[in-house]
């Protein structure tokens, strides 16, 4: 995926303020509006920034945000103490984040630190969602499972399929 200008506009917009140190538009809703971008680990200005998969749309960060507000996250943090196989697979999730990032280049601030709580525990679903909407699914089991319990986020919104 890339970067248009079109892009550029509609994440301003969705944003409110210009967008920093896109990469890539890494997930678009079903009408095709950018919904996550890929980010540098290294802002323009020089800030650290450890979300790789930054959400864009407003529509979806509240759905995302109501998810929080449920109490998932110290469920999803409790099952990980308890199912090894999932603390496993978030495990792996973690360092495929890491691997990822640091390809895009070295923040020696930020080494080893993903995002969302990874690999322990769960602090963001933003970020886990985000994770699993530009990785698809079978990679972020925390996040796919908060992406499912989303459903069609975009209902008939603009961003619903044409």
């Amino acid at each position: 995926m890339s970067v248009f200008e079109e892009d550029i506009a509609a994440i301003r917009e969705q944003l409110g303020r210009p967008p920093r140190g896109i990469v890539e538009v890494a997930s678009r809703c079903p009408s095709g509006h950018p919904n996550v971008v890929k980010t540098e680990p290294r802002l323009p200005d020089g800030t650290p920034f450890p979300t790789l998969y930054y959400i864009t749309c407003p529509r979806l960060a509240g759905a995302i945000g109501t998810l929080e507000a449920s109490g998932l996250m110290a469920e999803m943090s409790e099952r990980l103490t308890e199912d090894d196989e999932l603390a496993r697979a978030y495990a792996t999730a973690h360092e495929s984040y890491l691997a990822e990032r640091e390809a895009l280049g070295h923040v020696p601030e930020i080494e080893g630190i993903s995002a969302g709580g990874m690999p322990t525990r769960v602090k963001c679903l933003h970020v886990l969602v985000g994770h699993s909407l530009a990785k698809g699914p079978g990679l972020n089991p925390l996040g796919d499972q908060a992406l499912e319990l989303l459903g069609e986020w975009w209902g008939s919104s603009s961003c619903a399929p044409r």
